[in-house]
């Protein structure tokens, strides 16, 4: 079984996924979620307000790390650099030529920018902290802007890189 709710944020409602083996997916209010939502889906307030309250904490600059069951779905590539993203800790940054030497695959940057823009459960899974190697800010599915508000909760310093999305 399926089983989402919709949450409220600073960013905009949040669609969260999830089933028995927990957390699937999050989905961005533009990414026309309602569209997503499937007619076999369980809406369950109850069973994803841990997920709600360890989001509405982040929000709230009360949480610095998640403690919840995971389960997204994609290749055994993608889940070891979602694992790797879970490693960044709060409040920092890292760039994709960092991922792919932590993983010992110096020349897979490409594969894992493609790895992190597939990312199934962002904010839990702290894509957003992934920058260019020349510290801008690089594209993310719920917007540069939206990326850019993250990292400022985070208190990360985007004086460099404030001009790059506004543009947008």
């Amino acid at each position: 079984m399926t089983f989402y709710d919709i949450l409220s944020s600073p960013i905009g409602n949040l669609l969260m996924v999830a089933n028995e083996n927990g957390l699937n997916k999050i989905l961005f209010e533009d990414e026309n979620q309602l569209n997503k939502i499937d007619d076999t889906w369980i809406n369950d307030t109850d069973r994803l307000k841990e997920i709600s309250n360890q989001l509405k904490a982040y929000f709230a600059k009360e949480l610095t790390e998640f403690d919840l069951k995971l389960a997204p779905e994609g290749t055994a590539f993608q889940k070891q650099i979602w694992k790797q993203l879970q490693e960044i800790p709060f409040g920092e940054v890292c760039s994709y030529q960092d991922i792919a030497l932590s993983i010992n695959k110096p020349n897979a940057c490409r594969a894992i920018g493609m790895a992190n823009s597939l990312n199934p459960i962002p904010v839990i899974i702290p894509c957003h902290r992934v920058i260019g190697k020349n510290g801008k800010l690089t594209g993310y599915a719920g917007g540069l802007e939206t990326k850019a508000k993250l990292l400022g909760l985070e208190n990360i310093d985007l004086s460099n890189s404030k001009s790059q999305y506004q543009l947008f």
